[in-house]
This record gives C-alpha cells, structure tokens and sequence, in this order.
C-alpha cells in the first residue's frame, strides 16, 4: 500500500515552510505548491516533492492534486495594501478558496486545514473568541477577503462533504523565512531602531512553529467545521516589543516609541496614503488601519485550542526574543 501524501500550498512562505518541516519530522511523505518553481531556496535539505500551482489556476491545482488525501491549505495573498485591492486581494482569495475546494472535490481528497487569520474575529468582545461570530469591521479588503473566504472554505466543505478544519493564526514570527514576512518585517524593524512613534497599535505574537503544530493538530485531532484560534492569551504593546528587544541588545541602544495622538497619526497617515498614490507603493500607515486597530487589545481566548488540539505555544516574550535571535544572529537578507 502506498504511502500517504500531504500535500501543503505555497511551501515557500513562512508557514508554509515550517509546516513542510514539522510533517517531515512526522516521517510523512509531502509535496508542495509554489508559483514560482524556480524558487528552490525554501527546500534546500528538504526530502519533499515541489510541484508548480497557482489556486487561480485550476489545471495546475489538477495536477497537484493528484493521488493527495491530506491537504493543508495555507498559500493566501497576504497583503494589507494593493493599488486595487478588491481585485488584487479580495476577488483573488476568495476565488482561490473556490478553486481549491471544487478541485478538493474533483480529486477524492477527504481532510482539509485551512488557514484564515483572526483577521476574521469579531473584536467587539475581548478576549476575542470563535463564539462571538466574524468580524463586522469591513473598512480593510484583506480582512473582508479573510472573513469571507473563511465562511466559504466551511460552507464548500458542507457541500462537499469534506472535514473542514479552520484554524486562524495571529501574528506569527521566528525561523525558518526565506523572505521577511508581514510580522517578521515588524521585528526586524524593531532591531534596526525603525519604530520611531507608538501607534497604539498591539500585536499578538506566536511562534511560527507553535502554529505549524497547531495546524498538524487540526488535521490529526480537529473537530470537522470548527475554528481554532491560534495565538497567545494576551497581546503585547509596540512599546513593549521595542523594551524587550532593547533588554536583549543593549548595545544596539533602542528608544521607547513615544505616544502620538491619534490626530496627528490620521494627518500623517492622510499624507501617506497620497504619496502611495504617486509612488504605487504601499503606505507605512493608512487611515482605516488607525480607525480599526488604534487601542485595540489583540486578545485571544484559546481553550479550545488548548483542549481540543494540545494547543500549548511558548509566551509572546519568549516567541518575540527568539524571533529577534533569529533575525539578528541567523536571518541574512536574500
């Protein structure tokens, strides 16, 4: 009889990577997506099957397909800003989700992980729960294409009669990346004293391979149709961020970022978004971005994890030290 395969989409990004690593460790046979396969980097001392797919390519997905029964769907555009971002992010995942599920379908595969974000949790309620619904704030198209392609991903799975696990990552840092993703690029902003203001903005930080745990959790032990948080109880401020990176490297004598009126940060991040219109290059701060997240505490409750999945991931401090280690020691800019 032949062995299993996993198959895991966009093996290349950061948790993609790391989930290959983990399922390789489990002594699984594994192949993956990637768009671009000459991007042999990532899988370099990896003994898995790297195959060329894009999710709004529904004969590369055929292909790649082929004789799976486990699939852990993680390659997503993640992007908070696009020069048209309805199409670019919004129409794309949630087509990409469509794709995925009917060519699912279409190839007899039986078990799905889907990875959303808590991008699509409702925050009206703290600590943030699955309980609580979706989140109602559609002011950001990358958090509406969260919100939605989530429900659709559980809908298709009904319909389809395919175990439909979802789980929703916060903020994930650490090794191994192979390009600086959204939250790693914050980090290492933080190293190279690039936080000048606090924007009261909060992060909820995690390990990368707590989540990729998580995930393998999810398809071994989750409970079909359900949400899993994948995150830390309790969020961390930027100024603390930057005061735990200054403890760790005084050397590199960081400064606090000071608090900034909210006003201010609007008119700045007004002049922002129109530069961005001149250049077509993404904003450092947006307007809605303030509306939604300014004093916003990021925490999560994750019994279920915990209980269900064995869901138990190192605290933020010790998951952000790790991540500064890494960057700073290990991570070489390619």
């Amino acid at each position: 009889m032949s062995k299993e395969i996993a198959l895991v989409t966009g093996g290349n990004g950061h948790l993609g990577n790391n989930v290959i690593r983990l399922l390789l460790s489990r002594n699984q046979k594994v192949r993956t997506t990637v768009r671009d396969i000459h991007n042999t980097a990532p899988f370099i001392g990896l003994d898995c099957e790297v195959v060329q797919a894009d999710l709004l390519d529904t004969a590369s997905l055929k292909k790649a397909f082929k004789g799976i029964t486990h699939l852990y769907a993680v390659a997503a555009n993640f992007s908070m800003w696009a020069k048209n971002p309805k199409t670019e992010i919004y129409d794309n995942n949630l087509q990409g989700t469509q794709n995925l599920f009917d060519i699912a379908k279409a190839s007899g595969i039986k078990n799905i992980v889907y990875v959303s974000s808590v991008a699509s949790l409702d925050f009206t309620s703290l600590p943030a729960h699955v309980d609580n619904g979706y989140n109602k704030d559609r002011r950001n198209w990358y958090y509406n294409s969260k919100n939605d392609s989530d429900t659709l991903a559980l809908a298709l799975g009904k319909k389809y009669n395919i175990r439909t696990v979802v789980i929703l990552p916060s903020a994930m840092i650490g090794s191994h990346a192979h390009k600086l993703s959204y939250s790693n690029h914050l980090v290492h902003q933080i190293l190279k004293g690039e936080i000048p203001v606090d924007t009261n903005i909060t992060l909820n930080w995690i390990d990368v391979k707590d989540v990729a745990f998580g995930a393998y959790q999810a398809m071994v032990k989750g409970k079909n149709s359900t949400r899993y948080i994948l995150a830390n109880p309790t969020h961390t401020t930027l100024q603390e961020s930057v005061k735990i990176a200054a403890a760790l490297y005084p050397e590199l004598k960081l400064k606090t970022p000071k608090k900034v009126p909210k006003c201010l940060l609007y008119s700045v991040a007004g002049l922002m978004e129109f530069s961005s219109k001149i250049t077509g290059k993404e904003p450092l701060l947006q307007r809605h971005y303030l509306d939604m997240f300014y004093g916003l505490k990021q925490d999560y409750d994750i019994t279920t994890s915990i209980n269900e999945l064995g869901f138990t991931p190192k605290p933020s401090k010790q998951a952000l030290e790790e991540a500064l280690q890494y960057l700073k020691n290990d991570w070489k800019e390619k």
